[in-house]
């Protein structure tokens, strides 16, 4: 009875070893994973935190070129603003001309027989005027209407101002038309702006010849010759002088003008002339001085039209000391 009773202990011993290793195994597979668990979140916690860096970098730098093109595309729009400001003016500066040319096509066959003004100043001698200078009908002159063209050169001096050019240019080309046509032939033509700039600079200094060619050459291009100009004829007055007076040829200055601006006066000007071209010992100038004056400034408000009676009493001066002539329009309008 004994012997039984110690094999029951001994199984029963073994049994509770099993469980407790069990238990045992259990914990410690708990106590594994939970040292194991932070580890793992850290490491998320580390790479989430470099994302977000990464895309507020992003963002930092999409927010700052949406500036610049925000920027880029307002200075667009003002800029196509402007371009539609100034390409509505031009169409309304256009509607203008086209306007204007319409009115001047209109007046053009109603003012034929003022276009030719001076035409006849130039080319008809009244019988007062025959009777005045004591010469017969029939009788050889130098003059035509009352201007000499016994000159062997031409010089012209044109104003190539805004007001000459926008009012009274097709008016000038044919008055320096008519001009030349007195003149049959010469030996060489200059053609100078008020300021003294040549129309064909090949020639400064220099004579054109004169030929039908060469003639045509200058009325193409001075329709649409417009070199800076300072509203005033003397540059270029004194230049062609200095240039080209020689006592031994005869010479003819035009001058085509409207007005002369403030700053030199009157008398200066003529005393300089009066240096640079002497008179020979009968008392005829080497240059014959002639202008025309164009009468578009008098259209003007008075406050404008100083400029062009200070041209005109210039122009007056110099042509009754120079041997020449001065005509004053009045009108500048076909």
């Amino acid at each position: 009875m004994k012997q039984k009773r110690r094999d029951a202990e001994v199984f029963s011993i073994a049994f509770l070893d099993v469980i407790t290793c069990g238990f045992g195994a259990i914990i410690l597979i708990l106590m594994i994973a939970k040292t194991g668990t932070p580890v793992i979140l850290e490491a998320a916690d580390q790479h989430l935190g470099g994302t977000i860096r990464d895309l507020q970098e992003k963002l930092f730098q999409i927010r700052g070129e949406s500036t610049i093109l925000n920027r880029d595309l307002t200075s667009r729009q003002e800029q196509l603003s402007n371009w539609d400001e100034r390409i509505a003016r031009l169409n309304s500066d256009l509607a203008g001309l086209y306007e204007q040319l319409a009115r001047l096509q209109e007046e053009k066959s109603v003012t034929s027989a003022v276009a030719g003004e001076l035409e006849v100043a130039l080319q008809q001698m009244t019988a007062e005027m025959q009777r005045l200078l004591g010469q017969r009908s029939e009788q050889k002159t130098d003059f035509v209407g009352g201007i000499p063209v016994d000159s062997e050169y031409i010089i012209f001096i044109i104003d190539t101002s805004g007001s000459m050019f926008q009012y009274a240019w097709e008016k000038m080309i044919d008055q320096l038309i008519t001009t030349l046509d007195v003149y049959p032939t010469v030996k060489g033509i200059q053609i100078m702006s008020d300021e003294g700039e040549y129309m064909f600079p090949q020639y400064r200094g220099k004579w054109m010849p004169d030929t039908p060619g060469r003639r045509q050459v200058i009325i193409n291009r001075i329709r649409t010759w417009n070199p800076f100009s300072n509203s005033s004829p003397v540059e270029g007055i004194t230049q062609a002088i200095k240039t080209y007076y020689n006592p031994g040829i005869k010479i003819s200055l035009y001058v085509y003008g409207d007005d002369f601006m403030a700053g030199r006066s009157i008398k200066e000007v003529l005393d300089t002339v009066d240096r640079l071209n002497p008179k020979d010992a009968e008392g005829n100038p080497g240059v014959r001085i002639h202008a025309v004056g164009f009468p578009q400034l008098f259209e003007s408000p008075i406050q404008y039209q100083g400029t062009v009676i200070r041209f005109s009493h210039l122009m007056r001066e110099l042509a009754q000391r120079n041997g020449g002539t001065f005509v004053g329009l009045n009108e500048f309008r076909y």
